[in-house]
C-alpha cells in the first residue's frame, strides 16, 4: 500500500490489513464482526458496500462483490 499499488480486501481480509499495519488514518470497511479490530488498528470504519481511500479498496461481504469489482476495475484503469 505504501508503494501506491492498489490494495483490495473484502470481508475478513481486513485482518490482513491489520497485520500489515496499513490502516492507521485510513477509511475502511469489513465484515461487521471485525470492525473493532480495524478501529483498534487506527482505521476509520465505515458501513458502506465499498470504501475507497486512495489506493486502498475495502468491502464488507460477498453480497457487495459487484460494487467491489467495479471499484477495483476503476482503480486499475487509473494505474
Amino acid at each position: 500500500a505504501q508503494q501506491g499499488k492498489v490494495v483490495a480486501a473484502i470481508c475478513h481480509a481486513g485482518w490482513m490489513l491489520v497485520s500489515a499495519g496499513i490502516l492507521k488514518g485510513r477509511k475502511a470497511t469489513s465484515f461487521f464482526s471485525i470492525k473493532d479490530d480495524l478501529v483498534a488498528a487506527g482505521a476509520s470504519w465505515v458501513d458502506a458496500e465499498v470504501v475507497v481511500d486512495g489506493n486502498l479498496i475495502t468491502s464488507r461481504n460477498p453480497n457487495d462483490l459487484p460494487a467491489f469489482c467495479r471499484a477495483i476495475v476503476a482503480a486499475l484503469a487509473k494505474a
